[in-house]
Formats: C-alpha cells, sequence, structure tokens
C-alpha cells in the first residue's frame, strides 16, 4: 500500500484525501485545526461550486449537503449606471440573469470542511492536528512515497516558487470583505429562482450576493471586492463583526440601492461570520524542494491563486484534485518523482490556465468589446446564458471573450 501525506485540510486537501482513501492508499492528513475548531471558528471563504466541481464530489460520495444547500439555477449581472443611486430599475445601466445548464451551491466550508475531515477519519484516515514547518515535511519526505501540499498559507507556501511569467500581478488588486447573513429577501424581479447576483459599480469594485448553506441554516452571503485606495477599501481594521456589517451595508445602500432594498432586515449568520483581506493573484511553480534534498507537489492555491471576482476558488480546488488524484492513480507504483511532479501540474494546468486569463481580465478595465457583451446579454437571453455557464468551464471565454473579432462574430451569430 502506498503512503501519502496530504498537508493541509481544505476542499482540494481534504477531497483529494478521501478520493485517495477510497482508492486504497493509506493517507495521513495533517491539519493546524480540529474539525470542532473549523466549525465553530471564523468564516474562511466565499464559495459557489458549478456544476462540474459538485460532480467531482458526487463522484466521490461526498456531496453530503446537496439536498440541504440552495440550488443555485442562474448567475445574473447588474451595472450600476454612473450617478445614479436610487433604488429604480433605470439605476441600472445593464441588469440581466442568465441560466445555468446545472445548478451550483455553496456550502460554508466549516461545515463542509468540518464533516469531510471526520468521515475521513471514521474511514480509517490518519489524521493528525498539527501545523507543519518546513522541517517537518524534511522528515516526512523521507517517510512518505509522496506529499502534497495544500496549505494555501503560511510558511510551507514560500517553498513554491513565483512564477513571474504566469503572474502579471506583484500586488493585490481587490481588498475583500465578506459577511454571511439570515434576513436577505428575493430578488423582486425573480423571486422564483436562486440566482448568484455580480453586481458592478465601474471604477469602484463589485459586491457579489449568493446564497449558501451556513452552519445555522440557509443564509447569503454578501462579498464587497473593492479596488485597493477606493471607496470600498475601508475594512481594514475592523475588527468589530456589527461594524463590518454596518459597513457592507452603508455601501450597499450607496452604491447598489436594489440590493440595499433587499437587505434590510438582515443580520449577521454567528459571532464569526465576517473576513476582510487581501492577496495578489499568483502561479507558483509546482514543486517545492526541502533543505534534505527531497521534494513535494503543491496543490490547488498553494500554486495557482486566483482573486476570488470569477469565484473560481473551490471549483478550482476541486478540479485540481480531481487530476491529481487521476494522475495519481494512472501512475501505479512507479516512483513520484520530479518529473512526474511536473507532469501532474501541467496536466491540471491545461485546465487552471484559463481560469487564470479570464479571472486576471474581469480584474483590468473591460474594453469595450467585453462591455458590448455584456450589455448584449440584457437583450439576448443565450448570451447570457453562454456568459453564466463559462463560470462552469472557463475555457469557453476563450471562443467568445478576449478578442473583438470574435466577441463580435459571435453576437452577430446570435442577433442574426
Amino acid at each position: 500500500m502506498r503512503k501519502i501525506l496530504v498537508v493541509g485540510a481544505g476542499q482540494s486537501g481534504l477531497q483529494l484525501a478521501l478520493g485517495l482513501q477510497s482508492n486504497g492508499y493509506e493517507v495521513t492528513l495533517m491539519s493546524n485545526r480540529t474539525a470542532d475548531e473549523i466549525r465553530s471558528g471564523r468564516v474562511m471563504s466565499t464559495q459557489c461550486m458549478f456544476h462540474t466541481a459538485l460532480q467531482h464530489e458526487r463522484d466521490l460520495q461526498v456531496n453530503f449537503w446537496e439536498s440541504q444547500a440552495p440550488k443555485i439555477e442562474g448567475l445574473g449581472v447588474s451595472v450600476a449606471a454612473p450617478g445614479s443611486f436610487d433604488p429604480g430599475p433605470s439605476q441600472r445601466a445593464i441588469d440581466w440573469v442568465g441560466k445555468l445548464d446545472g445548478y451550483a451551491q455553496s456550502v460554508d466550508q466549516r461545515v463542509k470542511m468540518a464533516g469531510w475531515m471526520e468521515t475521513f477519519a471514521q474511514r480509517g484516515g490518519q489524521l493528525v492536528i498539527h501545523g507543519a514547518a518546513v522541517s517537518d515535511l524534511d522528515y516526512f519526505a523521507r517517510t512518505y512515497d509522496l506529499v502534497l501540499v495544500s496549505a494555501g498559507k503560511g510558511e510551507l507556501v514560500s517553498m513554491f516558487g513565483r512564477d513571474a511569467s504566469r503572474s502579471p500581478y506583484a500586488e493585490p488588486q481587490r481588498a475583500l470583505a465578506v459577511a454571511y447573513v439570515h434576513g436577505m429577501g428575493p430578488r423582486p424581479e425573480h423571486p422564483e429562482f436562486d440566482a448568484v447576483r455580480c453586481n458592478l459599480v465601474p471604477g469602484v469594485g463589485e459586491l457579489f450576493v449568493m446564497p449558501t448553506l451556513t452552519t445555522s441554516g440557509r443564509a447569503d452571503i454578501l462579498f464587497w471586492e473593492g479596488i485597493p485606495g477606493g471607496p470600498l477599501d475601508v475594512f481594514k481594521g475592523v475588527k468589530d463583526p456589527s461594524e463590518h456589517l454596518s459597513l457592507t451595508l452603508e455601501l450597499m445602500e450607496k452604491f447598489l440601492p436594489w440590493e440595499y432594498a433587499r437587505a434590510t432586515k438582515v443580520e449577521l449568520t454567528d459571532a464569526n461570520a465576517t473576513l476582510a483581506g487581501r492577496y495578489a493573484p499568483t502561479v507558483r511553480n509546482p514543486i517545492g524542494r526541502l533543505p534534505g534534498g527531497g521534494a513535494v507537489l503543491g496543490v490547488a492555491d498553494v500554486v495557482v491563486a486566483n482573486d476570488p471576482i470569477t469565484g473560481q476558488g473551490s471549483n478550482s480546488a476541486s478540479k485540481c484534485a480531481a487530476s491529481y488524484l487521476d494522475s495519481i492513480i494512472g501512475h501505479g507504483d512507479k516512483p513520484f518523482d520530479e518529473e512526474w511532479m511536473q507532469g501532474t501540474f501541467d496536466r491540471y494546468w491545461d485546465t487552471a490556465q484559463h481560469v487564470v486569463k479570464w479571472t486576471n481580465a474581469m480584474l483590468g478595465v473591460p474594453p469595450e468589446h467585453v462591455l458590448n457583451l455584456i450589455g448584449a446579454a440584457g437583450q439576448l437571453q443565450p448570451v447570457a446564458d453562454r456568459f453564466a455557464n463559462g463560470f462552469n468551464n472557463p475555457a469557453d471565454f476563450e471562443n467568445f471573450f478576449y478578442e473583438p473579432e470574435k466577441t463580435n462574430a459571435y453576437l452577430a451569430s446570435v442577433s442574426g
């Protein structure tokens, strides 16, 4: 039986550990927190997982919350009209919703990671509660056939050098602020189905509203992405959760009154329901070399970390775990050498590169043809639907998003 160590118990680390376990590997999982500490701790992220990523969980039969989590059937885009801040539809220059081919879902990572960790232990996995340092990995690399690092923050990430050719931004491009709330009303124009709402305020930032399942049941996530130094970049140093929520709502009232109108009765889901921070989107070299000469393989956002503006974090983590699982199983009992590690990452990069390209494009000022495309989606439902389904398969944006010629040809084919 091959022995594999997974360091880090997020979406990718746990999904990979559970997948390896069900395929007969002897798996050790290292987490710096217990399941109970995760469940009762601070929210870790926003997450909206689309069909392909959810299917990876179904394939492993670990989709334990599928019947409880809201089914997200659409993805809506609204763009604030310049200089007008009252709640009527005239205050939106653009407002549409695309229907998803397969529904999306969001499960608070505190719920999912705690549940998966308990499942891993119940199924006989070796669970070690310990924050790993590089010196620990030096020892473990000699005792395991393969060490996978999926802890996306802290000292371990520094082992994986930044790939400058694939990382155009050296600085964070958005200031992030998250609040999980109960009491959000439905969008009056589409009360019959749940959708993720992407609200764009040109030159200021974005607000995402997404239905989720949290520790206390159904909730909504209010997620601001502010351009650094702009009017939304005000959450740094805000420690008090209720102050964080009031700021969130104040900014909604000012910039996105139609979203504020359904948020007048919201309250935080719990005392740990807020989060703020920022990081630079970065692609890193996948192989971490240890002082003792061993090598470890980076997983998911250890090696490809995107800004959450395109909602790809947990989707990418799921796709990375599924791709790595296939590569490990397919390798049989041959050694997991550096050549195999690089090949395993390259295979994942085939899909990850499309996420990186799209996310970095969305962080910039949209060119005219992209504004035309988003505008056209308000008149042409097939355009709205295709854009929405790009969140599930970002590779499709190559066909109609980046180049004016392709965008124009596509719009002509749909409107003709």
